[in-house]
């Protein structure tokens, strides 16, 4: 496996590039200009609105990865870290649509596998528990991990390598996403839901060769705008090596460069922000989600 290179604090061995652009202080305030950021997260002093809350965006999040038709049959699943009971989790049911699941669908789960009372009472995914569970117990940062099987993940995924600095947006990711070289099959066995965890080590996701992509974040919100922003990735970087005449190379952000954008653009905070344009148009296009 190839873990997640851990990122150097840029505050204080870069705090400005060659050309004088300074990293200063990370969060939404990088992005918005002459007024805050119109999506702030909320904090909650109640911790069963907090629930509420996290599984309606749950649900949102399954909205937006069938409107971009991230489907594979049954395969495929988000999972958030219980605000209530931070020991156990929620997850999807097995064999729903992303299309149809609603908050009231989702499943609570604890870490020996038992359903319990509180979430809708149906089987959920195997490997999915095997993975997701590792993923929380293994990352107390870590509130939500997103993980399906898509064209583009799959594609680039057999390649075996992470993806390259060849574009601002792929930039997020820069030394914080890894590559899983040791496929042992279908994630049925809990060493393989270990294993995966290890190889993420303290980065946004990864890539796991011959299956998919999996990414994690603070909030359900930020782990799933960054598997949309990694899947596109894994989709630009195919097009743009299809494109290479013989005797090219793709053009690479260098170091420097690549690490004053991941900066600027890649904490919770701002990556919480990129997730809630999509959520409105979920909210827009058919509201049931929220029940």
């Amino acid at each position: 496996m190839s873990p997640a290179t851990t990122k150097p604090d840029t505050t204080t061995t870069a705090p400005s590039t060659s050309r004088g652009y300074t990293f200063g202080e990370r969060g939404t305030q990088n992005i918005a200009k002459g007024m805050a950021h119109a999506y702030q997260r909320p904090t909650f002093t109640d911790k069963h609105e907090e629930r509420k809350w996290a599984l309606q965006h749950m649900a949102g999040a399954f909205r937006v990865f069938a409107r971009k038709g991230y489907t594979e049959g049954t395969a495929g699943h988000i999972s958030i870290r219980d605000p209530v009971d931070p020991n156990t989790f929620w997850i999807n049911p097995l064999g729903k649509h992303f299309g149809l699941i609603k908050a009231s669908d989702l499943v609570h789960v604890d870490h020996e596998g038992k359903i319990l009372l509180d979430g809708a009472q149906t089987a959920i995914n195997a490997a999915g528990f095997v993975i997701h569970s590792a993923l929380h117990a293994a990352r107390p940062d870590v509130n939500a991990a997103c993980h399906t099987h898509w064209t583009y993940g799959k594609a680039w995924s057999a390649l075996g390598k992470p993806l390259d600095m060849i574009n601002q947006d792929v930039c997020t990711f820069y030394n914080s996403h890894a590559v899983y070289e040791d496929f042992g099959g279908v994630a049925l066995e809990a060493e393989e839901g270990v294993k995966i965890a290890e190889a993420i080590g303290n980065g946004k996701g990864a890539i796991l060769q011959n299956h998919g992509l999996i990414t994690v974040g603070n909030t359900v919100d930020e782990a799933t705008y960054l598997f949309t922003l990694m899947e596109k990735s894994c989709q630009v970087q195919l097009a743009a090596q299809a494109a290479l005449l013989p005797g090219e190379k793709l053009k690479i952000i260098s170091d420097e460069e690549a690490a004053y954008c991941e900066y600027k653009d890649a904490d919770p905070e701002t990556l919480y922000t990129e997730f809630q344009p999509d959520y409105e148009m979920e909210i827009y296009l058919n509201d049931d989600f929220l029940n």
